[in-house]
């Protein structure tokens, strides 16, 4: 049986990265859909819009940008409406503009999607390129191009039940000098990489990632896909339960 594929991002149903995601999905299976934000959702993590109404602005008969909605409100959408009674089989998310690596993928409106996509029963894919962000911001795509098909295609082969959703950056490196998938752990930073960043106009800031918290595990995924040059995978637990915390504190705590 034909997969059927839903594709999101969080960059925009219009972002060039999403049209990389549909040559992606078309070239493993002729049933694909795109649900996407209308606009930038950078960031937005999992968040839902509640109690606030959304509406469609269809693009053609299996493209749909949701105005205003973020990834999750996409996927949702998606999976329980837009696709009828038979949902999708995968849902990718992305491909993202920029790498979303260690605890960065809290805040992932790009691993969201595939969180979601997940929770709802599909193989949950995040795709993100990596951007080499000393030598500027301009993302070069072509490793995503060139490798995106055969890791997709991988992962889903691999997949095993709806307990997980997988998180992969493309190295920033010319695709030939691409050494491979590596299965690997996200970093974790020994602080959250966000902090204040002072605007040029007077009395204003960002919140942003002034700098890159140290140390940096070699084996994970910060370093692996950055410094070796590998396609990073990372399977993502849903169920985030510390269950080695749960037997130790049993019978510990009480009123």
């Amino acid at each position: 049986m034909a997969l059927r594929i839903l594709i999101t991002n969080d960059d925009g149903v219009d972002a060039p990265g999403i049209a990389i995601m549909a040559d992606i999905a078309r070239a493993l299976s002729d049933d694909v859909w795109i649900v996407a934000p209308d606009g930038n959702q950078s960031g937005a993590g999992h968040r839902f819009t509640l109690g606030r109404e959304l509406h469609f602005d269809k693009r053609d008969d299996r493209t749909f940008a949701v105005v205003g909605g973020s990834p999750a409100d996409c996927v949702v959408a998606g999976m329980t409406h837009l696709l009828g009674d038979k949902p999708a089989d995968v849902v990718l998310s992305g491909v993202n503009a920029g790498q979303n690596l260690g605890d960065i993928i809290n805040c992932s409106g790009t691993a969201a999607g595939a969180r979601e996509g997940a929770l709802q029963g599909a193989i949950g894919i995040a795709m993100s390129q990596g951007v080499n962000y000393e030598n500027g911001r301009e993302v070069d795509w072509s490793n995503s191009v060139r490798h995106g098909v055969a890791v997709a295609r991988a992962i889903i082969a691999a997949a095993d039940g709806r307990e997980h959703y997988y998180n992969v950056n493309f190295p920033f490196c010319d695709p030939d000098n691409t050494k491979g998938i590596a299965v690997v752990p996200h970093q974790r930073f020994a602080q959250s990489p966000f902090g204040y960043y002072p605007s040029d106009n007077d009395g204003k800031f960002f919140i942003a990632i002034p700098k890159t918290p140290r140390p940096l595990d070699p084996n994970a995924d910060f370093e692996t896909m950055r410094r070796d040059s590998f396609v990073t995978v990372t399977p993502m637990l849903l169920q985030q339960t510390d269950m080695a915390v749960v037997e130790r504190l049993k019978g510990t705590l009480s009123l």
